[in-house]
């Protein structure tokens, strides 16, 4: 009974993928043909489906922006950066889409300290951390196990100081996984869809408007409140805006 229940999800499974795949193909297809629209239902339909890859939000992103839709080809590209940070090309086409909104917002300038821990840290992402720590603890225990079973004294010390080598690698790397799961959690970064928004002093409509965002803007998520979202941008403000004028980022 378990064998065939086995078989089943693995059919199910496998016509999932061929059907993404077949979805895939025809968008490629229609975004070359121009049909950019058409593209980006066929992404879409593939999304509904429950698959998420860099790949797939950066091609969305790119129909998005042939068809000069400033918010969802930024939002479309900064997912794809989530999934893929270090990938250069969704770099280069998130700048162009950028350049496209309205807001100019002044960027509050970051210590020398704060630019090097990032630099190290942005290497990988967490998980990529965590799993560089569990391979140099294993490779910790091995030396040291070699170190024990080693009968001439040169290969013992090459054991015991790869082992302790081994060890410290794995013990940053686990904390560098700590810390930047921490900063991923906390930060919540959303992308502003409205054309224009007033961004209220208090989260109510009555509230006077402290300043204005427009579409594509990337904005923090601080909290919520009922329909209302606190939020934070680059030059260090904050205000309060509908949850119906912005997307988040990490809805996946």
């Amino acid at each position: 009974m378990k064998q065939l229940l086995y078989i089943i999800v693995m059919l199910i499974a496998s016509f999932g993928n061929a059907q993404n795949e077949a979805l895939f193909n025809r968008a490629t297809d229609s975004y070359n043909n121009g049909d950019y629209q058409k593209s980006i239902d066929y992404y879409s339909e593939i999304l509904e489906n429950g698959q998420h890859s860099a790949e797939l939000y950066f091609n969305l992103g790119n129909a998005y922006y042939k068809l000069n839709e400033i918010a969802p080809s930024i939002y479309n590209y900064e997912k794809a950066l989530l999934l893929s940070p270090n990938d250069s090309d969704i770099k280069n086409n998130l700048s162009y889409a950028q350049n496209m909104t309205l807001d100019a917002i002044e960027v509050m300038p970051e210590t020398g300290l704060a630019k090097i821990y990032k630099t190290i840290t942005g290497v990988m992402t967490f998980d990529q951390w965590s799993y560089t720590a569990v391979m140099f603890m294993i490779l910790f225990v091995l030396l040291y196990i070699a170190f024990y079973y080693f009968k001439y004294a040169t290969k013992k010390r090459i054991a015991f100081i790869g082992s302790i080598v081994s060890l410290f690698i794995s013990v940053i790397a686990a904390v560098f996984a700590f810390v930047q799961y921490n900063d991923f959690i906390a930060d919540q970064p959303a992308i502003v869809y409205d054309s224009e928004v007033q961004i209220k002093a208090e989260p109510n409509k009555r509230s006077e408007a402290i300043f204005v965002l427009h579409e594509g803007t990337k904005v923090n998520v601080l909290e919520g409140l009922n329909e209302w979202k606190k939020i934070k941008i680059v030059d260090g403000k904050t205000g309060w805006v509908s949850s119906e004028s912005i997307r988040l980022l990490k809805d996946f």
